[in-house]
């Protein structure tokens, strides 16, 4: 089969190849004929290398992956050939993940596990149900699940134009709350509007503290003013982004993350935590229910998938250097 495979770390590891063997299922395995697969930021790092994480080459990957069943092994029940899927990349079972233990989605074809499938509701597409798991479902745990975003909060959402960041602007809105959207470019800003986001900072010109603290106050601790500042911050980028971010919060805010993009270890300033009584809470990936969840609301036109370009299996290369330099508004997906 046709595929794009990392034979080593780095810029250059990953290539695309026309004779790669094709998978065979076996016991409790179906083999997906894949239609779309959306790359994720989890994919810049495993093709640099993550330190303390070993990747077996060659490796395909790909986390998610939208398809149809084209093979069936031994012991699946419940499924038939042609059926439309996406594959959730957790294997709950017996461990693993899509795209990096096991081959992924940027292949014509992809094995999964049977009880990893979920059913492709009509009306849905493979590119929109593609955008969904990794991102959207760790925007739907994080806003939802553990951050219990609520109408009439205010929330700033740093790195907003991204895959995990579009959902998010959505998701906060359908709660009812306020959307403070962080972006990198006016066009990108006008995107964010059109989705819903209620104000927009564009980080790269203007200090996004000094804007939220235009909105919103100065956080103070007692007195007037004690309720300045905004409830909530999603911040999934790190960096010098960190610290900075407490300082917008207000007494008893929420700082969500989900990720580092630009750095895991960012200078600390643990006095805001205390004297403010912030809390920081961590996400780490989704349930299956949440990509249930997220594509009954594509299909009931609650959500959009959004998908910024589509590019063919050759191209996969460039579209994830386009994804690591972050000229991308939601999602890129891969057709093979």
């Amino acid at each position: 089969m046709k595929a794009c495979v990392l034979r080593e770390h780095g810029e250059g590891g990953l290539r695309y190849e026309t004779d790669f063997p094709d998978p065979a299922p076996g016991e409790g395995d179906v083999v997906v004929r894949v239609r779309a697969a959306s790359l994720n930021y989890h994919d810049v790092f495993t093709r640099r290398g993550m330190p303390g994480i070993r990747i077996a080459m060659p490796a395909i990957m790909g986390l998610d992956v939208a398809g149809e069943i084209a093979a069936i092994g031994p012991g699946v029940t419940g499924w038939k050939l042609g059926d439309r899927v996406v594959g959730d990349p957790i294997n709950r079972v017996e461990g693993g993940l899509v795209g990096e233990t096991v081959h992924g989605g940027l292949a014509e074809y992809c094995r999964l596990r049977a009880h990893q499938l979920v059913a492709i509701p009509q009306g849905v597409s493979f590119e929109q149900a593609a955008a969904l798991p990794c991102a959207y479902g760790t925007a739907r745990r994080m806003m939802h699940t553990n951050g219990h975003v609520a109408a009439g909060e205010k929330v700033l959402i740093l790195g907003a134009s991204g895959g995990v960041g579009v959902c998010c602007v959505q998701l906060t809105k359908a709660a009812g709350a306020t959307v403070i959207a962080a972006t990198s470019s006016p066009e990108k800003a006008a995107r964010l509007r059109a989705l819903g986001a209620d104000h927009t900072i564009d980080y790269a010109a203007e200090d996004f503290v000094k804007q939220v603290q235009a909105l919103y106050g100065k956080p103070v601790r007692r007195g007037p003013g004690s309720d300045n500042g905004v409830d909530v911050v999603v911040n999934y980028t790190g960096g010098d982004t960190w610290t900075r971010s407490l300082r917008v919060l207000k007494v008893g805010g929420r700082m969500l993350t989900c990720g580092a993009t630009a750095g895991y270890d960012p200078p600390e300033d643990i006095r805001f935590i205390w004297t403010f009584e912030l809390q920081i809470l961590g996400s780490n990936g989704w349930a299956r229910e949440d990509i249930a969840a997220l594509l009954d609301m594509v299909r009931a036109g609650r959500l959009e998938a959004v998908v910024d370009a589509t590019f063919p299996l050759e191209r996969a290369p460039e579209a994830l250097d386009r994804l690591e330099q972050r000229q991308v508004f939601g999602k890129l997906v891969i057709t093979p």
